[in-house]
């Protein structure tokens, strides 16, 4: 499907980052940020922008070879690396950051992934989080059509409860990105810190 969608010269989620990203990356340590699901490279491109040594994961050949290409054209360097998120090995204690803006896996991968990123977070990392909640269905601006692979402010506590939670809110907001992510939205937000 992913490679399908990002078959298009058009980029699917556009070329900017994700606002919430934009808004709070200084939260993250200045070293080694690890973008989950990262699609065509928007996210990735821009925190290598930023001066973080950027590691993009993504499940999509097609959307990795769009996002070097932003990489080219802003001039930054980004490691790519084309993965199943399922079997992905993060690492113990490697990471500033871990971004995961938009990553619709099925809950019990996502719980399974959530565990893997706060042993791959090192002290004082942070992990950064935007994702469409349940509620997104009534809306049908993006995200697909399956509760399952949208999070709630209660999973994240459950999921993520060994870290410290800095901000963490459930909202509506007006989101751009690209034809895919376009109108109303129910989202959460987090970000939190490996202490």
């Amino acid at each position: 499907m992913w490679d399908e969608r990002y078959s298009s010269e058009i980029y699917a989620y556009g070329k900017s980052p994700n606002n919430f990203l934009e808004e709070n990356f200084r939260w993250i340590p200045k070293g080694r940020v690890l973008s989950l699901a990262e699609g065509e490279g928007r996210n990735a491109v821009f925190l290598a922008k930023q001066g973080y040594s950027v590691t993009a994961v993504d499940a999509s050949q097609v959307g990795l070879s769009k996002g070097k290409r932003l990489a080219d054209e802003n001039g930054v360097e980004v490691e790519w690396i084309h993965a199943d998120l399922s079997d992905f090995d993060l690492g113990e204690n490697q990471w500033d950051g871990i971004i995961s803006i938009f990553c619709p896996l099925p809950s019990a991968e996502r719980k399974k992934l959530h565990r893997k990123a706060i042993t791959g977070l090192r002290g004082k990392g942070i992990f950064l989080l935007e994702a469409y909640t349940p509620e997104q269905l009534k809306h049908g601006t993006g995200g697909g059509k399956s509760a399952d692979t949208m999070i709630s402010k209660e999973s994240l506590i459950g999921e993520l409860s060994e870290l410290r939670f800095i901000h963490l809110l459930e909202l509506e907001r007006n989101i751009v990105e690209g034809i895919y992510h376009t109108g109303l939205g129910a989202v959460v937000q987090l970000i939190a810190l490996k202490t």
